[in-house]
C-alpha cells in the first residue's frame, strides 16, 4: 500500500452495489472515494458539522476515476488522499483506492468549490479554513505531483 499522507478508515463493499457483472459497479468507487474525501475534509475542519453551523460547504465541480482493478463482494478497501492545488475557495485533489491486501483498484482526481450555501455560491474560505489548508496543502507538497494527475482520455493509437 502506498506511503499516503491520509488514509480512511477501512470500508467493506457491500452486497447492494455487486453489478451483473459480479464485481463493484462503478458508481460506488465512486462512493468510496466520496466517503475517503470526507473523511480527509474533517482534517481541515470541513463536514456536517460546518455545513450545519456555518452553512459553507464543498460542491465537486470535476471528478476523474481510473478503474484498475475489479473489487468484488466483501473486499475491504482504504482510501489515500492528496491535496495537490488550492486557492482561495478551490481544492484540487487526488485519491487512491486501495485493496486490504495493498494492491490499487482505482484512482481519482478531483476539483472542489467552496460553497455558501445561502446562495448558493462559490466563496473564499473563512481565514481559519484558510489556515488549515494551507497547512495540509505544505505537508502533502513535499510528496510531488503522483503521474495519473491530468492525464487525457482518450483511446491510445500505435503509430506506424
Amino acid at each position: 500500500m502506498k506511503s499516503s499522507p491520509f488514509l480512511s478508515t477501512t470500508m467493506e463493499i457491500k452486497p447492494e452495489w455487486i453489478d451483473y457483472n459480479g464485481h463493484l459497479n462503478m458508481a460506488y468507487y465512486n462512493v468510496l472515494f466520496d466517503t475517503g474525501v470526507d473523511q480527509a475534509f474533517e482534517l481541515i475542519g470541513f463536514g456536517a458539522d460546518y455545513a450545519a453551523e456555518r452553512q459553507l460547504t464543498f460542491y465537486t465541480a470535476e471528478f476523474h476515476v481510473r478503474y484498475l482493478r475489479e473489487l468484488h463482494l466483501g473486499d475491504k478497501v482504504r482510501v489515500g488522499f492528496q491535496l495537490l492545488d488550492s486557492d482561495d475557495k478551490r481544492l484540487h485533489y487526488c485519491q487512491w483506492l486501495y485493496h486490504e491486501d495493498g494492491w490499487l483498484a482505482a484512482t481519482a482526481e478531483g476539483l472542489a468549490l467552496h460553497i455558501d450555501m445561502t446562495g448558493p455560491r462559490v466563496m473564499p474560505f473563512p481565514d481559519d479554513i484558510a489556515d488549515k489548508v494551507k497547512a495540509m496543502r505544505a505537508e502533502h507538497d513535499a510528496l510531488g505531483r503522483p503521474d495519473f494527475v491530468g492525464t487525457p482520455i482518450g483511446i491510445r493509437r500505435k503509430s506506424g
